[in-house]
């Protein structure tokens, strides 16, 4: 019998844009950190503008489009997941990682208005977040509590 492999490259398509994703969720924090760090260098500070805006536009919000993307696809072709307990933790998880992804967009762009409002030890905090979710979405979907 023929096995239907199309869920698995749905799976396989979610989980390298969360990769590309994290990998611009656990970079954006520490590129403001630097931001704020050189806000007196205005070559520094054009530059790092231009990073941080291209790793949100070229690299975080498509591959944040292509994982919701695959992820809502994987629910509906497999309805069932949303009576799991894990999967609302999972969701839960996402939902602020979306919430951290809005809020690095909306600190890039007072950034590049020169309104440093946050502090360069509040950046390095705020940049732990995506871990901790890390964490609690693996948890979910390894162990499944």
């Amino acid at each position: 019998m023929p096995v239907d492999t199309s869920y698995l490259w749905i799976k396989a398509m979610h989980v390298v844009a969360v990769i590309a994703w994290y990998a611009g969720l656990f970079y954006i924090f520490r590129l403001f950190v630097y931001h704020v760090q050189q806000r007196d260098q205005p070559a520094v500070v054009a530059t790092l503008e231009v990073m941080e805006r291209r790793l949100m536009r070229a690299i975080m919000a498509p591959a944040m489009i292509v994982a919701i993307a695959m992820g809502a696809w994987m629910l509906v072709r497999q309805p069932a997941l949303l009576r799991m307990p894990w999967m609302h933790l999972k969701l839960g998880a996402v939902f602020f990682l979306l919430g951290y992804h809005g809020f690095a967009s909306y600190t890039r762009k007072r950034l590049a208005r020169g309104d440093y409002f946050l502090s360069e030890r509040a950046c390095r905090m705020i940049n732990e977040v995506p871990t901790l979710l890390l964490f609690a979405i693996v948890i979910a979907v390894i162990v499944r509590p």
